[in-house]
């Protein structure tokens, strides 16, 4: 455990785990999901719901989908900012779940057609991990830059996505692909030393074997 994971990050109080983490849940989803989001269900479990209206992890969640930082004064007052940009929220607080980790969230989002379930953790001092995307089983934290794709089980992918990433001078640190079987689509979390240009977003969605594409940005205070 490093002095980070003891004494926490600047935020708005009270707690790290209920505050500054679930700001982060709600960034990520936000970074994940690649656009603004129309409509959001908020589903809050274990301690979440227990303790979660009182220590304002429904504002923090809602915070984070506006992509406000965990020190932001306006996270008081999230639901109207909600409301003034359009953001149309529904919060349910769903008691015990014993499958889940005592700070958990769930955040459905919708644009349109388009529709994206996030499971995601509060793990203490700010930190967060997104435990499920769209049913893949993933680890991903926000910890560094990276990107994210959804493309084919098929061979040469993976060459095509680093190497555009190595002719942009990104330096992948982690990379991890996830599956729920043999020939589906597959979801590909690549984190990176520094942050990937725009134009590699361009150059991937052209390929007809990735069918997303989003970069994704570093929680604000990882050095």
């Amino acid at each position: 455990m490093n002095l980070f994971e003891i004494i926490g990050p600047v935020m708005t109080g009270p707690s790290s785990s209920h505050t500054a983490g679930a700001v982060r849940i709600g960034n990520a989803a936000l970074n994940l999901f690649g656009k603004k989001p129309e409509e959001a269900v908020i589903k809050l479990y274990n301690s979440f719901s227990k303790t979660g209206k009182g220590h304002g992890t429904d504002k923090a969640l809602i915070a984070g989908l506006l992509g406000f930082a965990p020190d932001d004064v306006r996270i008081i007052n999230a639901s109207r900012e909600a409301e003034n940009a359009g953001l149309k929220i529904s919060v349910e607080f769903m008691g015990n779940n014993p499958d889940y980790h005592a700070n958990t969230a769930e955040i459905i989002l919708y644009h349109g057609s388009e529709k994206m379930v996030v499971l995601g953790k509060s793990i203490g001092g700010g930190r967060i991990v997104i435990t499920q995307v769209d049913g893949y089983e993933t680890k991903y934290t926000g910890e560094y830059h990276g990107l994210m794709t959804i493309h084919d089980d098929v061979p040469g992918v993976v060459s095509v996505v680093t190497g555009c990433l190595a002719q942009m001078g990104v330096n992948i640190a982690f990379m991890r692909m996830y599956r729920k079987r043999k020939g589906s689509k597959v979801m590909m979390i690549i984190d990176t030393d520094n942050p990937i240009p725009p134009a590699v977003k361009d150059i991937l969605s052209n390929n007809r074997h990735i069918y997303k594409t989003v970069i994704l940005p570093r929680n604000e205070d990882e050095e």
